[in-house]
């Protein structure tokens, strides 16, 4: 998981300064929670939040094997790679035109 230094606030600081952290969460789509320097939780921009259920409505409606295929196509960490979306559907066989190769 990659985060911004500048997208962290310690829990205190969320109780304290709900505003400001909710504004940070807007400029950066997201912000992670620590709670005693641990992570605790992620507050997402509404707009984040948008671009990211759709994809998880998604996911919830498939059966295990077909997320389990999606799983084995995701780069492990280190070696991540940006897919778009589209690739990702051809890759996974949902019938989505290939429209570009992954990134790095």
């Amino acid at each position: 998981m990659n985060i911004s230094t500048k997208a962290i606030v310690s829990n205190s600081d969320m109780i304290k300064n709900y505003k400001a952290c909710r504004e940070k969460a807007q400029t950066n789509g997201k912000i992670l929670i620590l709670k005693n320097n641990q992570p605790d939780a992620v507050l997402f921009s509404i707009d984040e939040y948008e671009r990211l259920s759709v994809f998880i409505e998604y996911m919830e409606s498939m059966e295990d094997k077909d997320i389990a295929r999606i799983t084995a196509l995701l780069p492990v960490e280190g070696k991540r790679k940006t897919y778009t979306f589209d690739h990702l559907m051809h890759d996974i066989d949902v019938g989505q035109p290939d429209v570009g190769q992954p990134q790095e």
